[in-house]
């Protein structure tokens, strides 16, 4: 994971106790989108190839039909990729972000104020 986040907020959807997704599921879901390789996605957000491989697995078994495909190694390489229904769940996590991101600009601009101790202006 990065080490230090962005300023903003940061999402995690809980879909049932112990079952959720954040920023660290949704960026491992788009790089497995992007780049077809869980250990590349992993690497790419400094996660370990277990723990990628763990957080799939887990994604996998949390909905009703897997998000993600693997295929095994071997002459021509593994490889993974998102199935229709992972692309959809992303898409409604990069939504849900948006929406959020959207409606707490305000409120974190006034935060930012008051950090850097500038007036801050009121948010409704």
């Amino acid at each position: 994971m990065t080490a230090s986040p962005a300023p903003g907020v940061r999402l995690r959807i809980v879909l049932a106790p112990g079952i959720g997704i954040g920023p660290g599921k949704a960026e491992l879901l788009a790089g497995i989108h992007e780049t077809g390789s869980i250990a590349a996605a992993g690497r790419r957000i400094g996660m370990s190839y277990k723990r990628a491989w763990l957080l799939t697995a887990a994604l996998n078994s949390h909905f009703p039909k897997p998000l993600i495909e693997a295929t095994k190694g071997g002459r021509s390489g593994g490889g993974a990729r998102l199935t229709a229904l992972g692309e959809e769940v992303l898409a409604a996590y990069r939504d849900a972000q948006r929406l959020t991101d959207d409606a707490v600009s305000p409120v974190l601009s006034r935060m930012r104020s008051l950090q850097t101790g500038k007036s801050p202006r009121k948010s409704r």
